[in-house]
């Protein structure tokens, strides 16, 4: 007689922007129960020490943009499916928060094609994590009313239009995945006559031993920091707030050039290995 395995469970949680302990305890919680953890390449090695068990199957899935080795989506999705179809619990584990600038989309509606149960468990994301570390309160009275979660990680995804709205809004800006491109988008804020009082900042691996921030006047930007090579990730803080760091910052930078989240390491056996066993799953 033939039996059915019932379908498992897809955990999506994030994991906070690199300190550990800023993991919700919602997300350790299901971290010790998984039966299998699909791991971005920006999540603290010690999350995965601390709260999951020996017996765990860890899966590294880390993209690293043009970076580097990156994971296929599809790959990740398979993976998903494969073993939540085996019954097993798996937690999907990014970075910051699920929602933020990552592929949940996808994921999504992966596992609604597949009917599979999934829960959705929100993270700190990294410009909390990083405006907090480094001491800027994003809507601090006088300074602004509103925040804008941005991306320019190439030099289409912004319009002229909207670069003009950028360049005058009090809004204080924060661009995600744009350190490669930050030449670009200083230029078009100063092309549309961004005010001298809104300040840049660069925060590099914010939240972690290894966090350093640089502060510069856009109009400087070119003699301070336009040759510099940020080490990601970096999250970039533009606005009025920005001043304020020079007042509040409670944590030293590192002087550091050591990355916390290392590189991803290309494994041909591996890849190989995981894209046959899971080729066939759609």
């Amino acid at each position: 007689m033939s039996t059915q395995l019932k379908t498992g469970k897809v955990i999506l949680a994030g994991a906070g922007p690199g300190d550990p302990d800023l993991i919700t305890v919602k997300t350790a919680q299901y971290l010790q129960i998984a039966d299998v953890v699909l791991v971005d390449r920006l999540v603290s090695q010690q999350i995965l020490d601390n709260y999951v068990r020996p017996d765990t199957e860890i899966i590294h899935v880390g993209k690293q943009c043009r970076l580097g080795v990156s994971t296929p989506q599809e790959t990740i999705n398979n993976l998903m499916v494969h073993h939540a179809l085996l019954g097993r619990l798996v937690v999907r584990l990014k970075g910051g928060d699920v929602s933020i600038f990552s592929n949940i989309l996808d994921e999504l509606e992966t596992l609604t094609i597949h009917h599979i149960p999934y829960e959705i468990i929100p993270g700190v994301t990294a410009a909390l994590g990083a405006a907090a570390f480094a001491g800027i309160p994003l809507t601090a009275r006088g300074y602004a009313t509103s925040v804008r979660f941005l991306t320019s990680y190439k030099s289409t995804v912004i319009s002229e239009d909207y670069w003009k709205e950028l360049a005058d809004t009090d809004d204080t800006l924060v661009f995600y995945m744009s350190s490669e491109t930050l030449d670009e988008v200083v230029e078009n804020l100063i092309a549309n006559n961004i005010h001298e009082d809104k300040l840049l900042a660069v925060i590099e691996q914010a939240t972690t031993p290894l966090q350093n921030v640089h502060v510069t006047n856009l109009y400087d930007y070119k003699s301070t920091l336009k040759d510099c090579s940020f080490i990601s990730p970096s999250l970039v803080i533009i606005g009025k707030v920005v001043s304020l760091h020079e007042k509040f910052r409670w944590l030293e930078n590192s002087n550091s050039s050591e990355y916390y989240f290392k590189p991803i390491q290309k494994n041909l056996n591996s890849l190989n290995h995981t894209e046959k066993i899971y080729e066939n799953v759609s």
